[in-house]
Formats: structure tokens, sequence, C-alpha cells
């Protein structure tokens, strides 16, 4: 007796349920691979913005006339630059106003660390995704093929003889959904890892411009302080 095992027979032959967790399964993987593009593309860009902005910010122009260029180019700055932008600018404000050096480099560090979670943010954005499914996917692909084989063995049941030609085409079906399951969630891991590990390093590169930067408008602040008192002297 012949038993067709061809994977579009099994798919097709298969229980409405065990169906369905294809179906999900299925639909989970063509939108993580959707993810793993975009936050492919989004951290690679991440990087090399910061990389650009990085060698503009220390080839030794001057930090307002960089603010300036930065403003003017907006919609091509990265998470660097608009931190950056967002600690100058909140500098330049508090400047003008009659507050302690301290409250004026305070006030900047707020903003760049304010500017900084909304980077952190977007740059882990939808990697809970990508652990969900590939933590989950397993074990409702296992889920379909305890289904599968549950049914295969009711099937048994109602049967006088069996034979491997009755049970190989329930069993082979079943595994499928297991299959799809790896499938979708080996990607997923391998990429959320990669992806969370980036994501960290360029949260914490940012971090140290920041340091780097509060230093900067700290000497800043201080010189102004030191001409005005010698001004009045």
């Amino acid at each position: 007796m012949s038993v067709d095992l061809s994977l579009a027979h099994l798919i097709w032959q298969a229980s409405p349920v065990v169906k369905l967790v294809m179906l999900i399964l299925v639909g989970a993987s063509i939108a993580s691979w959707a993810v793993i593009f975009h936050k492919r593309r989004q951290l690679r860009a991440a990087a090399e913005g910061a990389e650009q902005f990085e060698e503009r910010f220390w080839s030794g122009g001057n930090v307002a006339e960089l603010y300036a260029q930065s403003n003017r180019t907006d919609e091509f700055s990265g998470g660097l630059e608009r931190i950056f932008r967002a600690g100058f600018r909140e500098f330049s404000r508090m400047r003008k106003q009659q507050v302690s050096p301290e409250a004026v480099v305070e006030a900047s560090q707020r903003a760049m660390r304010v500017a900084l979670t909304r980077e952190a943010d977007e740059l882990e954005a939808q990697l809970p995704f990508l652990a969900t499914v590939g933590s989950t996917s397993p074990y409702i692909g296992l889920f379909g093929t305890v289904w599968g084989i549950m049914n295969s063995f009711q099937a048994l049941g109602h049967m006088q003889q069996a034979t491997l030609a009755t049970v190989a085409p329930g069993i082979a079906e079943a595994l499928i959904a297991t299959a799809i399951g790896l499938f979708a969630a080996i990607p997923d891991v391998i990429a959320y890892n990669r992806y969370a590990n980036r994501a960290e390093r360029l949260i914490s590169r940012y971090e140290v411009f920041m340091e780097e930067f509060t230093s900067i408008l700290q000497r800043n602040t201080q010189s102004i302080v030191a001409s005005d008192e010698r001004s009045a002297g």
C-alpha cells in the first residue's frame, strides 16, 4: 500500500487544529523576519550615524557652529546627534537666564537623559517581539504535534489492524508543526541576542558621549564665570 508523505499532502490532510497551529507559526515567522530586517537596517544606520557625528564633533570645530549645522540637517541626524542637540539647546536656553553654572549643566544633562531614553526605547523596540516568538514558537509547535498524535492514536483505536502505513501519515503531519515552530524560533533567538547586544553597546556609547559632553559644558560654564569675574574686577 503506497502512502503519500509529501509535505504539501501532509499539511493539507492535517486536522483543523494542527492547520491553525501551522498558520499561526507561519504568520509569526513572516512577521519576525520583517522585524529582523527592519532592526538590522535601524541598528546599522544608528551605528553609522554615531560614527559620523563623533568624527565631526571631535574634529575640533566650534560646538555652537556644529549645533547650528545639525539643526539644518535634522532629517538626517542620528540618535547621538539628537542627544547632543537636546543638551546644547537646553544649555543655550538656561545660559541666558540668571541661574548658577551648576544649574545650567544639570538642566542640559537632564535634557540629554530624556533624549537618551527616547533613543534607547527606539533601539530596543520590537526586540521583545522577537524574544516572545523565539521562546513560544517551539511550544506552540509542540502543542500541534501532541494534538496530531492524539488524533492519530484515536483513529487507530477504531482499526482492527494497525500498520506503519496507517500510523505514519498522522505522526508525520503532527511533527511538521514542531518543525515549523523550530524554523520560526531559531532565527528569532539568534537575531534577538545579536540585536539586543548591538543596542546595548550603542546605548553605552551614547552614555559615554553624554558624560564627555557634560564635562565640556562644565568647562565652558567655568570659563564664562571666570571671564565675568575678571571683567567685574
